[in-house]
């Protein structure tokens, strides 16, 4: 998932001069894609990665550098030679990765807690930022659905920019550099998202590492169950929410959306059928329920299992033990929310 979410609470709590730095172009291949971000510190920490370790280094010695002036700098690393004399000191990874480096000022970091504000209340930020022929930034925005524009623009907002957002919702919100040739101006879009959130019902102990591997990967967590001795926070110290009661009790309070993914694994048959019965109704981005196909075309009363249903839930990659079976599961969700298989995942 996005790394941004942990920048912000990282930038939000600190006074020190932070330093961003963003992928926002790639030619060729690369280990991270354009719209990655991670964070210098001033103390020396650093908040996420870009590389497998390639770019980090010599990223932290030009931040030192950059600290005694103003404004943002882009580096540029070419990463396609062989050679271990070269500066990728052969990794030969066949891509030139463009990086643009913003310090962190008052301005910016007002702009920076507004987007983690948006973000905490599930609305997507498009972000678009005008660049100079040299690839640094004369000024930047956050657009928010039926919300004005907010960060630092000098003078009118072009219709052109004000269009991208359209476009780019038809484009499927890919991040990078566009050209608005009637303005002769280059443009860097990103649009950052709401954490996905995914809906534990059942506080078993097979669902203590499915909450916690979820959580770190980047998914905000909700555990749902009827046992107040089991849906506890020293349970599930990483889950961001944590509902107590019966099926329609909890699925009412949930207001669940179609950006949602939900797991049943409640070990209980006549719960997980109440609950199937009433999410079945509501369109999700997941439902998966823990348990064999037949178990589940019970739960159906022998009805046909629809497409929208994953059971049994995970990649088969014949996990054994709650460890394992979490690793399919969190893997199978990171699957879909990549969109790298438009069609389901169904173990045999």
């Amino acid at each position: 998932m996005e790394e941004i979410h942990r920048i912000l609470d990282h930038i939000d709590s600190s006074v020190q001069r932070d330093v961003l730095a963003t992928i926002i172009h790639v030619e060729g291949s690369a280990y991270r894609k354009e719209g990655t971000s991670m964070l210098f510190r001033e103390d020396g920490t650093q908040v996420g990665v870009l590389s497998a370790g390639c770019l980090e280094e010599d990223l932290s010695i030009r931040v030192k550098e950059m600290r005694a002036e103003d404004g943002a700098q882009m580096s540029t690393f070419d990463m396609r030679s062989y050679d271990d004399l070269s500066w990728g000191q052969g990794a030969g990874c066949n891509g030139v990765i463009h990086v643009l480096l913003e310090p962190i000022d008052v301005r910016l970091r007002q702009h920076l807690s507004a987007l983690k504000f948006y973000l905490e209340a599930g609305k997507a930020v498009m972000m678009v930022k005008k660049l100079t022929d040299g690839l640094a930034v004369s000024g930047y925005l956050f657009f928010v659905e039926g919300q004005l524009p907010f960060g630092e623009w000098q003078g009118a907002i072009p219709d052109e920019v004000k269009g991208l957002q359209a476009e780019w919702k038809v484009s499927g919100h890919k991040s990078g550099i566009a050209f608005i040739p009637e303005l002769d101006e280059s443009f860097y879009l990103h649009c950052f998202r709401p954490k996905p959130r995914l809906i534990v019902f059942g506080a078993g102990m097979d669902a203590v590492p499915l909450v916690k591997l979820a959580a770190q990967i980047g998914f905000s967590v909700t555990v749902c169950d009827r046992r107040p001795a089991f849906c506890h926070k020293s349970h599930f110290p990483d889950a961001d929410q944590l509902i107590i009661g019966f099926p329609q009790e909890t699925v009412n309070q949930l207001q669940l959306t179609p950006d949602d993914f939900v797991m049943i694994l409640t070990h209980q048959f006549q719960r997980d059928h109440e609950l199937l019965q009433l999410l079945m109704k509501q369109k999700l981005r997941y439902l998966g329920v823990l348990g064999s196909k037949s178990r589940t075309s019970r739960l159906l009363d022998g009805k046909e299992i629809p497409d929208s249903i994953h059971t049994p839930v995970g990649l088969p990659i014949g996990a054994e033990g709650p460890m394992e079976i979490a690793v399919s599961i969190v893997s199978q969700l990171i699957q879909i929310y990549r969109k790298r298989d438009v069609g389901k995942v169904i173990s045999a």
